[in-house]
This record gives structure tokens, sequence and C-alpha cells, in this order.
């Protein structure tokens, strides 16, 4: 099915498990596919295909598309009756429905965004550690440096309506990076391979295709030129929707104080029982009662991650490791602060806390939060209680009178 027809120049088909784009002009296209990839000026297509489920890749990926990525290309063409001498590939494991299509234009000017994405369970950061290495006899597991690799990719394929000399589609890789990681750390998307935040997975791909004319070609796709800008704009925007569609992956979503502690190497079962290990049993079931009210409260959420966040500054080096006590014990009584709601409490709950702030491992900043988030819920009902005593001592003491005088 055609879902659009961009600047004249490109065909958008959708049919069953892929998108491709059929170009009526000439295109020049840098891309990293393992099959036609790199800079070519002779492709007809460029498609993105789905070859596996997210979950349980061994029961429905033929080995020929990691083994002969080459033949296994010429059965999707041969399939969708495309030219495989002149297509170039993209792979995932996303659903093509859940892809999402970003504009941006200034004049003549049109940058087009493709994008399918899944981060859940493949997010990474730049320099994690690796789960192979390449050999010439094929890829080697490394065990036990990297964890295997789950589901998860973001694919790019951009489109724009004017030529570039070849330095600009280099650049124009860049900058769709760093909007990809930008939406990422909006996002606060975990890496599964360290305590870190994500900025991308271990098997993204992108394409680019710019218009071949006779046009003066764009010689800048940096930040700084408004080409750079769209490119930006729109890769961003893609990214952010596709992620919506296929992971229900939102800023309100991530609204979680859960999300923000889980890289630092604990579940929300594990949360849940060391919070509770702080608590007596009533408050302890009232708290699992609860449970996800607290976890999304926003001033709740914003002070926990404002602690991790200070967390990583002093590992990154931009705090000092010796100020670490004081920074610990300031702001995790601000968690306390945020959920029992008396904030007037904020110096017993900093001496409180200061005792167990010297610890720097992501187990002590764990068992941290979660001790404040336990003093904070243990007093949320304190003065309320304490109200309903004070109002009833003067009561109790009336029947008294009242009895004595019968007497």
């Amino acid at each position: 099915m055609l879902i659009d027809t961009l600047y004249s120049g490109v065909e958008l088909h959708r049919e069953e498990k892929i998108i491709y784009a059929r170009f009526l002009k000439p295109h020049n296209v840098l891309s990293t596919c393992r099959v036609a990839g790199g800079l070519r000026s002779d492709l007809a297509y460029l498609y993105n295909h789905q070859s596996c489920e997210p979950a349980g890749h061994s029961r429905c990926l033929p080995s020929m598309a990691y083994r002969d990525p080459r033949q296994y290309s010429r059965i999707i063409c041969a399939r969708h009756n495309l030219d495989d001498e002149r297509c170039a590939t993209l792979g995932t494991a996303a659903n093509m429905h859940n892809a999402c299509i970003a504009r941006e234009q200034f004049r003549d000017l049109m940058v087009v965004a493709v994008c399918t994405g899944g981060v859940e369970a493949n997010a990474g950061r730049v320099g994690d550690p690796a789960s192979v290495a390449e050999t010439p006899q094929g890829f080697e597991r490394l065990h036990p440096a990297g964890e295997v690799p789950g589901p998860g990719t973001i694919n790019t394929m951009l489109f724009l309506s004017k030529p570039l000399i070849p330095g600009a589609l280099v650049r124009c890789i860049m900058t769709a990076t760093e909007a990809k990681t930008a939406v990422l750390q909006e996002l606060a998307v975990n890496s599964r391979y360290s305590d870190s935040l994500a900025t991308g997975t271990g098997t993204d791909q992108i394409a680019v295709a710019a218009l071949a004319s006779e046009e003066q070609p764009l010689t800048s796709a940096g930040k700084h030129a408004k080409l750079g800008e769209l490119i930006g704009r729109a890769v961003y925007a893609a990214i952010k929707g596709t992620l919506a569609l296929q992971n229900h992956l939102t800023p309100a979503g991530q609204c979680s104080f859960k999300i923000h502690l889980e890289r630092l190497g604990i579940k929300r079962a594990g949360l849940i029982d060391t919070i509770c290990s702080f608590l007596d049993q009533d408050q302890a079931e009232l708290l699992r009662a609860n449970f996800m009210a607290l976890e999304r409260d926003p001033l709740t959420v914003a002070a926990v991650a404002a602690l991790v966040h200070l967390r990583d500054k002093i590992a990154w080096g931009v705090l000092p490791q010796t100020c670490w006590s004081e920074i610990m014990a300031g702001y995790s009584a601000q968690v306390a602060c945020a959920v029992s709601g008396d904030y007037s409490r904020f110096d017993h709950y900093r001496l409180v806390l200061a005792s167990v702030t010297r610890e720097t491992d992501n187990g002590a900043v764990i068992a941290l939060t979660c001790r404040a988030l336990a003093l904070g819920f243990a007093e949320k009902w304190r003065n309320i209680e304490a109200l309903a005593a004070a109002e009833a001592a003067p009561a109790n003491a009336s029947v008294d009178r009242e009895e004595t005088q019968v007497q």
C-alpha cells in the first residue's frame, strides 16, 4: 500500500512486515546496512523489514538473516517484487505498524524521518561491556563481559529533498544520532548492561537518502545549519513517536521513581520489600496496597530523580567525592519530606539519614533511598494521628468528670 509520496522524489509503501521507499528520482544513499550499505548512488529501493518477533527470536528468525544477509535480502525482495541488486536493507524486530513518520520543512528544503524502535531489553550506553567479538570465523560470544542482548533496535530512514556533498551526508548521521540520544535521555531510558543511562541500542541502524540533482549541493548538516535543525527535529519526533507506540514509552509514563532506581540494580518487587523492611507490619501492608500511588507521586519522583542524578554527578567527577555524605543526607531528607508532606521535618530527617550515607556503592544508594521513602511514609499520617488523639483527650476528660459528679 502506498502510504505517502515525499517531495515528488520518493514513494513510501507498507506491506505485511515491511516499509520500503521507492526512489522516483536518483538519490545518494549513505547507510549502515549490511546489504548494499555504505555510500551508494545506484539504489532504487530502501527498506525496513521486521525479520522476527520482539521476543523468542530463535523460534522465528531464519539463521540466514544473520549468517547470509545477502540471501535473506533476496528472499524478502522477491516476495515484494523489489530489485535486490539495487536495494538497501534495514532489519528489526519492531512492528512496522508502529513506525512513525515526521516531516520538517524550511522553504523548499524538506526532511522526512521514518523510524521504528524498541528499547525494552537492548538499550545500552556507549562504552558498555560488549557481548561478542568478531573474528574471521564469525562472532565469538564473550563471557562474562557482556550480557546476551535482548530485543530492541532503533531504525531510521531519513529522506532529504536537496543534494548534499558526501561529508554532509556523514554529518546527517551524526545529527540524527544526537537526536536519538536526546530522546532516550529525556525519557530516562536505562542501560541494560550498566548502571548508566542509555544512548542507543546495540543494533541501531540508519540510512540517509539525499536527492541527486544538478542543484548546488548543501555542505552542512550540523546544528548551526538549518538542515541540521530540521534533521534533529524530525528524527527526535519520529523516534519519540515510535517508542510511544512500540513500547508505550512516554514522558508521563516515565514519572516513576522505580525507573530511576532500576539501573542501580533493583527491580519492583525488591524495591517494595526493601522499603517495607524499614516499616512496622501495619505500615508495610499499607505501603504495599498503595505503592503505585507513592511510586508515581510527582514530588517524590522529583526527589528520587535528583538523588540519583547527584549520584551520577559524583560518579562523573562533576561533584567531589568528599561531599558525598553531605549531599546524600540532604537529598535523601528531601525524599522523606516529599513522601510525608512535612517539610518542617527536613532537619530531623537529615540527621536520621546522615548516619547511613558513608557507603557509595549502588546497593548503599538503594538502601538509603528506600530508608528515606520509608521514613517519610511512616510519618505521613503522624500529624493526623496526633491531632485525632489531642481532640479525643478533652472529650474523654469531660466524660470522666461527668461520671465522677454522678457518683
